[in-house]
């Protein structure tokens, strides 16, 4: 069944689908500027002129020109009883649709439980990620100085890196966060010069086909104090611990509680503040999550992310992220790249 047609089993009324990579996921489009409205008998692609003939002869959709403001535009055409994805539809536009007489229903998250759920192609297209930004590891440790250069001047190359091994763009703007920089989770590369002796948390990942990797290693600038060794050993058994856990039926608490009780019951405890992992796909954050306060079971064809993490302020940080794909009895993990602690010059 077409993705469309399964989410018309989901929907008690007309769907109006405003989130542009929800357009995509359903469509194939790919646009700035478009609308989808599913309905029991048909779909209907709204787009403006500068988007239109791309629109045009997708199969499953009757395309249709709009003006360029096209939510003033769908306020003087739709009518009667109409969904909206509320956590996307900005307010202004719905009471907009609202005072042209549109009785709009609002409605979250029914294409993303769809998105959650991958198929054969989108795992295939996440292998080529994950391909792709292994190289792009291998290439980084080996070919790239890090000690005496600035933390964005390591982002820069990690970019070049990526290109030069076939990535379509960035999944996101890459963390190099050295030293104290790397006990912020999302420290952004700056100017900070990476000393020898000291800890390099790269988060880091690329875009293929709108699909993405997002993979995290820490690695040393050379000898660590045995404080750094004993914390990075405690962060790896915890991943591992949150990898064996994963399985169809577990929920996001269950597997997330499986990594942090290894750091919890060590000298780190309560350095983990984020939690274990999200779902991956045409998003970098998406459903299912694995958190303390996670609502999702996982299922086989879910993506996510295993990440667990130590930080200690003002001094350092570690992350260790592998993607992985839930099977019918465990795990697919397409990562190849060490997670043994790699030291870089």
């Amino acid at each position: 069944m077409s993705r469309i047609g399964r989410l018309r089993e989901l929907l008690s009324e007309p769907l109006l689908v405003t989130n542009l990579v929800n357009v995509r996921y359903l469509t194939g489009f790919d646009s700035s500027n478009a609308a989808l409205l599913v309905e029991p008998d048909r779909a209907r692609l709204f787009t403006d002129f500068r988007y239109i003939e791309a629109a045009q002869g997708i199969e499953g959709v009757e395309t249709v020109l709009t003006k360029r403001s096209l939510m003033g535009w769908l306020g003087e055409e739709l009518s009667g009883r109409v969904g909206f994805e509320a956590n996307v539809l900005p307010w202004s536009f719905a009471e907009d649709l609202r005072a042209n007489g549109v009785d709009l229903v609002p409605r979250k998250g029914l294409v993303e439980q769809l998105r959650a759920v991958k198929d054969e192609g989108e795992l295939e297209t996440i292998r080529r990620c994950c391909a792709i930004t292994d190289r792009m590891f291998e290439r980084l440790v080996t070919e790239i100085p890090f000690v005496g250069r600035r933390e964005r001047e390591v982002a820069w190359d990690i970019q070049r890196l990526f290109h030069e091994e076939g990535a379509e763009e960035m999944a996101f703007e890459s963390i190099v966060g050295s030293g104290p920089t790397g006990a912020r989770p999302h420290a952004r590369a700056g100017d900070k010069v990476i000393s020898e002796g000291e800890l390099v948390v790269i988060d880091t990942g690329c875009n293929v086909a709108g699909y993405v990797s997002d993979y995290t290693r820490t690695l040393a600038t050379g000898e660590l104090d045995p404080e750094l060794q004993e914390t990075y050993a405690v962060v790896l058994a915890a991943q591992q611990a949150g990898l064996d856990a994963i399985r169809p039926g577990v929920t996001g608490i269950d597997a997330d509680a499986a990594a942090r009780d290894v750091i919890e019951a060590s000298d780190f405890a309560g350095t983990f503040g984020h939690g274990l992992g999200h779902g991956l796909g045409l998003d970098v954050h998406e459903a299912p999550r694995l958190s303390t306060e996670s609502p999702d079971t996982l299922a086989p064809g879910n993506v996510v992310t295993v990440e667990p993490g130590v930080y200690l302020e003002g001094r350092f940080g570690i992350r260790i992220e592998d993607d992985v794909f839930v099977t019918a009895d465990g795990i697919e993990n397409p990562v190849r790249f060490t997670k043994e602690l790699t030291t870089v010059s």
